[in-house]
């Protein structure tokens, strides 16, 4: 829809039914309005939040990998902000809803916002030929693309990626707890040294790729990654092991943004087909944390956690073996 020239009605539509949902949670203390809330904020969020990206990158077609540099800046901040968010709701009137309300509140200030620059926003951005006409052709065009072996590459480098982005921060607390065997304070230490590092990572990616290809850092970074995180697993020493989870957070740095910046490139003017398709990856890649837990329940986190190098590997021979 978002291809055929329904963009602006999609997001601000998606922004009103993000907040809507938000408030729905604050309210909910039961559990059938908060089945109806989180089922909501899913599709609000594809609409607000990841059209809004899509549409970010369209605006300057030549400069998706700097600009997704910015965008994951901004969603570091985020991730950053968020708990402390909760820690100053919690500690104001003892409840998380309280937090939502606030978030709620704060996106119908950006709304009020976006409907005030809505004609800056692009109804469609079509770099073809011919303009898709229909929402049926746009899933037949999505669906070509994926004959595209550049297109493939990008999508399921991106779910390997996520090994060492995501998945692994998901894992963190409980590799500390379960297999270093440290106590509550220094696990908040991980967490923190780990959002820290990376959020400085994702501020200095910024001027980096003003000055270097992203696919040659992209690969320098995956090579010290290989290094780095059988080094994280094996060094015995917690101090030691802190230093190396602030380094790889800093080197992780990149990862999402350049890989979602070349698969933009690689599919001009269908950034919505872009989303529909890293989407059905992603329903795929969903799967992995699944399988890693299975794995770590029946073998041990620490032998399971081995698993995750493949992130680094993976993208080695995807990098090396994609002709530009």
């Amino acid at each position: 829809m978002a291809d055929i020239g329904q963009r602006r009605q999609l997001i601000l539509g998606g922004g009103i039914a993000f907040a809507g949902a938000l408030l729905l949670i604050s309210l909910s203390h039961n559990f059938s309005v908060l089945l109806v809330a989180l089922i909501l904020f899913n599709p609000a969020s594809g609409t607000f939040v990841s059209l809004s990206q899509a549409t970010f990158m369209d605006i300057e077609p030549t400069r998706h990998e700097q600009n997704m540099a910015r965008w994951t800046l901004a969603g570091s901040v985020g991730n950053t902000i968020g708990p402390l968010i909760f820690a100053i709701a919690l500690g104001l009137t003892n409840s998380w809803r309280s937090a939502f309300f606030s978030l709620a509140i704060l996106t119908v200030l950006s709304l009020v916002v976006l409907w005030k620059y809505r004609q800056l926003i692009p109804g469609t951005i079509s770099h073809h030929d011919e303009s898709i006409q229909s929402v049926g052709e746009g899933i037949s065009n999505a669906i070509k693309a994926l004959k595209r072996c550049n297109v493939v590459r990008w999508l399921t480098l991106l779910q390997f990626s996520d090994l060492m982005l995501d998945v692994f921060r998901g894992f963190v607390a409980l590799y500390f707890v379960d297999v270093v065997g440290v106590n509550n304070t220094q696990v908040s230490l991980a967490i923190t040294i780990w959002l820290g590092f990376g959020l400085v990572g994702d501020f200095l990616l910024i001027p980096l790729l003003e000055r270097v290809r992203g696919l040659t850092y992209l690969k320098l970074s995956a090579a010290m990654v290989l290094f780095a995180y059988p080094a994280f697993l094996l060094v015995p020493s917690i101090n030691i092991k802190l230093f190396i989870l602030g380094l790889l957070g800093l080197l992780n740095a990149g990862w999402y943004s350049i890989l979602q910046g070349q698969l933009y490139t690689a599919m001009p003017g269908q950034s919505g087909a872009v989303l529909t398709l890293s989407n059905l990856f992603g329903l795929v890649g969903g799967l992995i944390p699944l399988l890693l837990g299975w794995l770590a329940q029946n073998y041990g986190l620490g032998s399971t956690m081995w698993l995750l190098i493949t992130a680094p590997i993976a993208l080695l021979i995807g990098l090396f073996t994609h002709k530009s």
